[in-house]
């Protein structure tokens, strides 16, 4: 009697409230239900696009890692849902669902009365078709006034989908608990399997956990999960979908243990750049949160530049080459495709999850000796040629208008000597290029960067500029480089390679057009000059084998920071290493004791470049269509000083040629004795910044400075 008692009094409320909230609600319940007819609320009907994780693909076309939100899910169409996946969820949670109109009293009814006996609320009255509304149209709240919005959307969602449509979104959208929205992503969550491997106990438990995925999580709570599987298999049972002998059969199966997690990305680095760049590509979006849903709610495929061939040698040669510093020094490296702008590898870092900072693309170091390219190149542009001669002797003072006096000096004081620009590239001499930056113009010089991607509002007119005082990126000057190689034509570095819709429609692909810094016989002329430090100067320890390769070395002030900046025809590398944590000296260092971009830097460039390019041909460069006549730079900005000579000439001395032109007579010594080699110059005082415009520059002081960046004969 107590049972039957209970169910009256249940009965006897909820009738009475029921009755009441209809009554309170009659003119909300007429204006929904006569929205579609009025015209008003039909907004109520449409339902969003599902949130779909996006998926990240390396160049191979294997998948590097999936990007979502809160709802991790992967929309599978109905048809790849096995029968017995459909009915185990129908039996347990509207096993009228094929009749019913979107409302099922009678499921209502005897939901109440199998909750009233039980004491225990174990069936719910729901549809399917509520509960989608629910879930996609209204909140979650606990209402009479919900309660019949639901029923009454219900039922015109009815009118609006077909049976098969309705069921599809729901198996999309409802939630299996741990992050997993949908039936395929609660597949490789708690089976690692896709939806269509699915089998019946798996159902079963699937099933049963929608009712509520934290309570019966089978990781947290076996036994609680277990039984909601039972009488999931009960069900399947009592709608003859399953025979009672298979059902006792598959209770005796096990749980999952631990769920899936999908495996980490061979490279953090490179997909969280990947990840930033597109959240600030307008193409997905015009606002922020726009650009956020496309890329962790849009079912993206992104298909990136990421060769793992190559990243797996590029951190192997850093391993390798990188001598233990107990983690003082580090090394970074950025490898760029020439003709595309494609970034194919990046070693950015120790450990992404323990330091979350890119040295490959935000790590702005002094690059030294090897920015003297970039003057190379402004003075090839402006129409000097590579065997025209300069003067290289230390120490040199150059006063050019609007600045103070700039007293830097050759590595380890070399005395220098008068030269071709091509032996002073070789032989990375200070003097002379920070006289052929005064005289072809510093503001020609910092135009020239900007032509090749370093932005302008990191490069300034200094004096010291040709020596490279101005911090960039690994990934600037790989990039910077690899206009060289691709003949003057400039490509902005791209992590991306094309991005599709869900439904696989191509949003974007390709490399930019590509930008035009200097002619084609410019970066030859500069290549032919950039192959002799690699041959015989400073970056020797570089060479390919078998291969053309053309580069430069840099070191920074106190050897603070080391560069090898090199290329082949296919492939644009840069190497930097130094203290992550700022300028620190690296003085005692094994292998290279005091570093410099000529040591460890080439042997890292070397050693990846090696593998990097194997499987590729040994492609040459192309030689210069022209060679200017060689002709004296006239120095015009040297200031004497009694301590030293200072040799102007107006005359070219002769200068040494390159293969494939036949080589003249050897230039005439201009060495001083070494006897009276003069010491290095003595730190003064540092200039302070000058005006961003040089035609107000007030009257510059009379002392002299030191140059950030001394490095020469690296």
């Amino acid at each position: 009697m107590r049972p039957l008692f209970r169910f009256l009094v249940v009965c006897t409320v909820a009738g009475a409230g029921l009755a009441l909230g209809f009554l309170l609600l009659v003119p909300e319940i007429r204006g929904i239900a006569t929205a579609g007819t009025a015209g008003r609320g039909e907004d109520l009907l449409q339902l969003s696009e599902l949130s779909e994780r996006s998926r990240v693909y390396d160049a191979d076309g294997n998948v590097m890692t999936v990007l979502h939100a809160e709802e991790n899910r992967s929309p599978v169409e109905l048809d790849r849902v096995p029968d017995h996946v459909v009915n185990a969820i129908l039996d347990v949670e509207d096993d009228r669902f094929w009749q019913h109109g979107g409302v099922d009293l009678r499921s209502t009814m005897r939901a109440l009365v199998t909750n009233v006996q039980a004491g225990e609320l174990l069936q719910g009255g729901s549809t399917i078709t509520q509960q989608l509304v629910k879930n996609a149209l209204l909140t979650p709240e606990k209402s009479v006034d919900r309660k019949v919005r639901e029923a009454v959307l219900a039922v015109r969602l009815e009118d609006t989908l077909t049976k098969k449509e309705i069921l599809e979104r729901y198996l999309n959208t409802v939630y299996f608990g741990n992050g997993a929205y949908g039936v395929q992503a609660a597949a490789e969550k708690y089976f690692a399997k896709s939806v269509e491997e699915l089998d019946v106990v798996d159902a079963a438990l699937l099933a049963g956990v929608i009712r509520n995925p934290v309570g019966y999580d089978p990781i947290r709570f076996p036994e609680l999960a277990r039984a909601r599987r039972d009488l999931a298999l009960d069900r399947m049972v009592a709608n003859r979908h399953l025979t009672r002998a298979e059902a006792l059969e598959l209770r005796d199966m096990p749980l999952p243990r631990k769920l899936t997690t999908p495996p980490p990305p061979p490279n953090d680095y490179f997909v969280e750049e990947v990840k930033q760049r597109l959240l600030d590509d307008p193409r997905l979006g015009d606002t922020p949160q726009e650009r956020y849903n496309a890329v962790f709610k849009g079912g993206l495929q992104i298909h990136t530049t990421f060769d793992p061939r190559m990243q797996r040698a590029a951190q192997e040669a850093v391993r390798k080459r990188l001598p233990n510093t107990n983690g003082r020094f580090a090394a970074a490296l950025a490898s760029v495709e020439p003709s595309t702008g494609a970034v194919r590898a990046i070693v950015a870092g120790d450990d992404f999850n323990s330091e979350k900072y890119n040295l490959a693309t935000q790590g702005r170091r002094q690059p030294g000796s090897s920015f003297k390219i970039i003057v190379l190149l402004a003075a090839l542009d402006a129409g000097y040629g590579p065997n025209d001669s300069i003067n290289g002797t230390s120490p040199c003072t150059v006063k050019v208008p609007g600045f103070a006096p700039y007293t830097p000096g050759n590595y380890e004081g070399s005395p220098g000597a008068v030269m071709s620009l091509t032996e002073a590239t070789a032989k990375s001499v200070n003097c002379a290029y920070v006289r052929l930056g005064a005289h072809i113009g510093l503001d020609k010089v910092v135009d020239m960067g900007v032509k090749m991607g370093i932005p302008r509002a990191r490069l300034e007119a200094l004096p010291s500029i040709s020596l490279g005082s101005k911090e960039v990126t690994p990934l600037e000057m790989a990039s910077a480089f690899a206009t060289i190689a691709n003949d003057g034509v400039y490509h902005a570095p791209r992590f991306v390679e094309r991005v599709l819709d869900r439904k696989g429609k191509v949003l974007f692909t390709g490399p930019d057009r590509g930008v035009r810094a200097f002619s084609p016989n410019v970066a030859r002329l500069a290549t032919r000059s950039m192959r002799t430090v690699v041959e015989r100067g400073t970056g020797t320890r570089a060479r390919l084998p078998g291969r053309q390769a053309a580069g430069k070395t840099g070191t920074s002030q106190n050897h603070e920071n080391a560069w090898f900046v090199g290329f082949t025809p296919q492939l644009s590398t840069a190497v930097w290493m130094g203290a992550p944590e700022g300028n620190v000296p690296m003085t005692r260092v094994p292998v290279c004791g005091r570093v410099t971009g000529g040591c460890i830097p080439a042997m890292i460039w070397n050693a990846y470049m090696s593998v990097a390019l194997e499987g590729m041909p040994a492609l040459s460069f192309e030689a210069p269509r022209s060679v200017p006549k060689g002709k004296a730079i006239r120095d015009k900005f040297s200031v004497k000083r009694a301590t030293t000579t200072t040799h102007v000439f107006d005359t070219a001395p002769p200068v040494e040629e390159l293969p494939p032109e036949p080589p003249p007579s050897p230039p005439p010594s201009t060495t001083p004795p070494t006897t009276t080699k003069p010491p290095p110059p003595t730190t003064t005082t540092t200039k302070p910044p000058p005006p961003t415009t040089t035609t107000t520059k007030p009257p510059p002081p009379t002392t002299t400075t030191t140059a950030p960046s001394s490095e020469g004969n690296d």
